[in-house]
């Protein structure tokens, strides 16, 4: 009888102590509750991240990436050592990540990323990993200056130091807003120079701001970018200048109303200037230009021209004239390509036609010539794109 009551008291003992497999496993995958939902049990969703934990030379684009499987990633963090976020792209079924853009060269970086199963059940991984060192490395030098006022016409106008073969790489990692917003589009002349502009010249009194994230961009195989910065101008006053090579005259029209018609002289006959929509990119109050540098074999070497203001990179300019008798300007075309304007000996005079124009004018600003017997320069002869059409710019 004593041993039936122990055997019982044993068997029940046992009972309340369930929980065990049938096959008699020591695991427990978690206690039930009222409703029957087992509560505390782990996970089943896995967390992958590539690349590994502790990697190092990692590519700056392409090789991080965060899967979830048996599950949906709900939080994926990654910072580098100085804090600063990637922003990534969720799929649309949760089961992977990407960073949206490259990353840095020469960088570490931290991952955090956390999947739930079906019952809720939250899995998390921590990865730290570091980017390649670039051997070979690019920059883009860029205009206009940061914090210039600038005219019109200007164009934001990269030069980069390698020869680009991956120009959609380099091109996403460029952004261009404007306030007001105007849609920019960027066009590439040859693989080393990228400009940036909208459809029509700039509204007056635009603010344009220009991201430059480049570094860890690979821009050629082995080459990658070394280059984060940011810079802005502002669109000044609107002013085109339209110069009528037939007539010798040059009309400025400042925001929409002509403030001055100056008589000038164009090319010559056999020195014809070009025709087409051009943009002021450097200005001189004196300088020396010396037809040797731009195909004339000792035509002239003028040691001080004044009021020089750059038109294209072959030598356009519009400039000062204190050589040619004073009665050529509205009436003869004498230059070798330029648009000159009467002037003095040394720019001291600000009352001449040539100091007036110079003393009016932006970096930046247009200067279109028409009725010259010569083509049309080209979109990258200078900052000169506004000769592309639309709809070839955008190509």
């Amino acid at each position: 009888m004593l041993s039936a009551l122990v055997m019982g008291a044993t068997l029940m003992l046992t009972a309340c102590a369930g929980g065990g497999s049938d096959k008699g496993g020591d695991t427990d995958p978690g206690r039930k509750d009222g409703s029957g939902n087992v509560e505390n049990a782990a996970s089943q969703a896995v967390v992958t991240i590539m690349p590994k934990d502790g990697a190092d030379a990692v590519a700056t684009s392409g090789a991080l990436k965060v899967t979830a499987a048996k599950g949906k990633l709900t939080t994926v963090t990654v910072q580098d050592d100085k804090g600063t976020k990637i922003e990534g792209k969720l799929s649309a079924d949760g089961a992977s990540w990407e960073p949206v853009h490259h990353l840095a060269g020469s960088t570490k970086y931290k991952v955090h990323a956390v999947a739930e199963d079906a019952e809720g059940r939250a899995s998390a991984k921590d990865t730290t990993f570091t980017t390649l060192v670039p051997e070979n490395t690019f920059i883009g030098h860029y205009t206009p200056e940061n914090g210039s006022t600038v005219g019109v016409g200007m164009p934001v106008s990269i030069n980069f130091t390698r020869g680009i073969t991956e120009p959609e790489a380099v091109e996403n990692a460029i952004t261009v807003t404007a306030e007001p917003s105007v849609p920019i589009e960027g066009h590439w002349f040859g693989n080393d120079r990228l400009d940036f502009r909208p459809e029509k010249y700039w509204a007056a009194g635009t603010k344009v701001t220009v991201k430059l994230d480049l570094d860890g961009v690979e821009g050629r195989p082995g080459v990658y970018g070394e280059q984060f910065k940011s810079f802005s101008f502002t669109i000044g006053r609107s002013q085109v200048s339209t110069v009528d090579a037939s007539a010798h005259t040059m009309k400025v029209v400042r925001d929409g109303k002509e403030i001055r018609n100056i008589p000038i002289t164009a090319g010559a006959p056999s020195t014809t200037t070009y025709n087409g929509q051009m943009v002021i990119s450097e200005k001189y109050k004196v300088t020396r230009m010396n037809g040797a540098t731009v195909g004339f074999g000792g035509e002239y070497d003028i040691k001080d021209v004044p009021h020089a203001m750059r038109l294209s990179t072959s030598g356009t300019f519009v400039h000062g004239n204190y050589w040619a008798p004073a009665g050529t300007f509205g009436s003869a075309n004498v230059s070798h390509g330029c648009v000159g304007l009467r002037d003095v000996r040394g720019a001291y005079d600000n009352n001449t036609p040539s100091a007036w124009f110079y003393n009016n004018s932006l970096i930046g600003d247009v200067v279109i010539v028409k009725n010259s017997k010569d083509k049309q320069i080209a979109p990258d002869n200078g900052l000169n794109g506004w000769n592309l059409p639309w709809s070839e710019w955008t190509k």
